[in-house]
């Protein structure tokens, strides 16, 4: 099908972009060439480079910050190690309730040094931030696509001194985001991002590149010229965020990077308005209170779904679907279907 000025292949009633997002043709067709030059013997790692490059600017203009404060990773936890091991001992870190692991674990592995981490209510978090030095949120909840108050956040953190990261994972894509104030800015780009597992980004704020400690220094993160340094002591890391470079993985980029310069060509705003609407339109002909998010949990079968031609996921004890780019009204009536 044709949307958004895009060729996609996606099925009829693939509802499943929150668990993986199907690529444009163009994302697949430059995946599946570099497969081949690989197979041939073409692919040499320095290419690569301008690759990964694109793929760090596609991310930056995406979420409104210079490319030079985005470091690349392979996922999402991955990254957030890097803001939990530079926390100061005995630091306190607030989360969401029911958040992703991915976004709390890496902050609960360091109970041993007196970091605590405190679970409140997702719409409680701008009223309890007092007294603790980082909040650590998923924009959009995976669970059930509930957005948190970002406004109320950030002028409650800035009250209270506290850092933020932000997890947008299951928002980057189909949200347009204000983010650039955050400490962190964090996704993984194989849901909404339309790429292939194993790019993800950290956004860090110069406030926080300090405060930010490279969990897994490697030769990638090196300085100015990389290959040219990457044997022997001593430490020697860019200056900027590329100084938190994970090793990439080099065929995920190949798709991100061409992901993520379809996406940030078109209008958010507009994306936005067709994935909710669909959404919406859903909820109303359940009788259910429109949500503004594209992502929708519902109390229904999974078996009736999958028997409805329907793609979908289960998380949290319900059914969990999405609506993207390449999702109809057609996929509306599908699910609808498997409520009759």
């Amino acid at each position: 099908m044709h949307a958004f000025g895009a060729e996609f292949a996606a099925p009829p009633g693939y509802l499943n972009t929150p668990s993986i997002g199907v690529p444009p043709a163009a994302v697949a067709d430059a995946v599946a060439e570099s497969v081949e030059k690989w197979r041939r013997g073409e692919a040499r790692p320095y290419d690569f480079d301008a690759i990964v490059d694109r793929s760090r600017a596609g991310f930056a203009r995406l979420i409104g910050v210079p490319a030079d404060r985005v470091a690349i990773g392979a996922s999402v936890s991955q990254l957030i190690a890097n803001v939990a091991t530079g926390l100061k001992d005995d630091a306190r870190v607030l989360v969401a309730a029911g958040d992703f692991t991915s976004v709390t674990f890496p902050f609960a592995a360091h109970a041993d040094r007196g970091i605590t981490v405190t679970e409140v209510p997702q719409d409680q978090l701008a009223s309890r931030v007092e007294g603790h030095d980082l909040v650590a949120v998923s924009v959009v909840q995976s669970a059930d696509g509930s957005i948190a108050d970002l406004a109320a956040l950030r002028a409650a953190a800035e009250a209270a001194g506290a850092a933020v990261l932000l997890d947008v994972t299951q928002a980057a894509g189909w949200l347009p985001l204000d983010v650039a104030w955050a400490d962190w800015v964090i996704a993984a780009g194989y849901k909404w991002l339309l790429s292939p597992r194993g790019a993800a980004w950290m956004a860090v704020h110069p406030r926080a590149h300090e405060r930010t400690r490279p969990a897994a220094a490697n030769w990638y993160a090196g300085g100015d010229d990389r290959w040219s340094s990457i044997y022997g002591l001593p430490l020697r890391l860019a200056e900027d965020a590329r100084g938190f470079d994970l090793s990439p993985v080099w065929l995920a980029h190949v798709g991100a990077a061409e992901a993520l310069e379809y996406l940030t060509s078109l209008d958010l705003a507009e994306v936005r308005a067709h994935d909710v609407g669909l959404a919406n339109s859903l909820l109303g002909a359940l009788g259910l209170p429109a949500r503004d998010t594209a992502i929708v949990s519902l109390a229904a079968d999974a078996g009736r779904m999958a028997d409805a031609g329907v793609v979908s996921g289960v998380r949290d004890g319900k059914v969990r679907i999405g609506f993207h780019l390449y999702n109809t009204a057609d996929d509306v009536e599908r699910v609808l279907r498997a409520f009759e």
